[in-house]
């Protein structure tokens, strides 16, 4: 395993500075204006100056306490809807129904629904959030769930167990790796849905995030800021995968033998 991991980190890396070189040589070729293509040196400076002058550190902590709040209100309604979905036959059709609907949805979609509803301000921001998650964690929470062998669930029910204990005694431990997949699409989404609403809404009362800085910086033709706070976001992400998801995922459904 650990051979593995060092092998997997070593082709990454490798990746990362091919990568540099090639954005390198672009732009030493003049493909696009040097505006619009900054260089890799540029970027660099530009991304140490968004948080020694340019206040990052505090757009960012906005942004993360935000989808920090809608993941906490998501991933538990869809914790709740989904076990009531395995309760209640009757909840599961209009539940399935109800996920095939709104999982179509595209979070901007219903941000003018949202402002009118809401108004302009850090509930519409959480509500297009949480509209991220809770559709494809459910989804994945489901599928999950209905591929459990019906042995499991009648050895549960043969001990005792029955409605809620059921579902956290059972399957939610048997579909564990649909539960943490659902996660992540979700987190992915929601992430995603958070920086374009910040881009369009600009700042609320409770302060600007991430988006809001790209939008600074594409209004003063920062190519380089911006370029310097999409890789703000790409670290987020990579942190939130690697050191959170993948470190569950080697704890629980690889220790437990679920995937490969």
């Amino acid at each position: 395993m650990k051979s593995e991991t060092r092998s997997e980190i070593r082709d990454q890396i490798i990746f990362i500075i091919c990568f540099i070189i090639a954005w390198y040589v672009v732009y030493k070729m003049r493909v696009f204006s040097p505006t619009a293509f900054p260089s890799v040196g540029s970027i660099g400076e530009s991304f140490v100056t968004a948080f020694t002058t340019n206040d990052m550190l505090t757009y960012t902590g906005h942004s993360l306490l935000l989808i920090a709040k809608g993941l906490a209100i998501g991933i538990g309604l869809a914790f709740i809807f989904s076990s009531l979905a395995v309760i209640s036959k009757h909840f599961h059709a209009i539940y399935n129904l109800i996920v095939s609907i709104c999982d179509l949805l595209p979070g901007v979609a219903l941000l003018p629904l949202a402002i009118c509803w809401f108004g302009i301000g850090e509930i519409t921001i959480i509500f297009i959030v949480v509209h991220s998650i809770i559709w494809p964690m459910s989804r994945s929470i489901m599928d999950g769930f209905s591929s459990i062998p019906r042995m499991y669930i009648e050895s549960g029910m043969n001990i005792g167990l029955r409605g809620l204990k059921l579902v956290t005694g059972v399957y939610l431990p048997a579909a564990f790796s649909s539960v943490l997949s659902g996660m992540r699409v979700g987190w992915a989404r929601a992430w995603r849905g958070l920086i374009s609403v910040e881009m369009i809404f600009g700042t609320t009362s409770s302060g600007a995030g991430i988006g809001w800085y790209i939008m600074m910086r594409r209004n003063f033709m920062d190519m380089s800021g911006v370029f310097a706070a999409l890789i703000v976001i790409i670290i987020i992400g990579v942190l939130v995968e690697y050191g959170i998801f993948r470190t569950v995922e080697n704890h629980t459904v690889r220790k437990w033998g679920m995937v490969q």
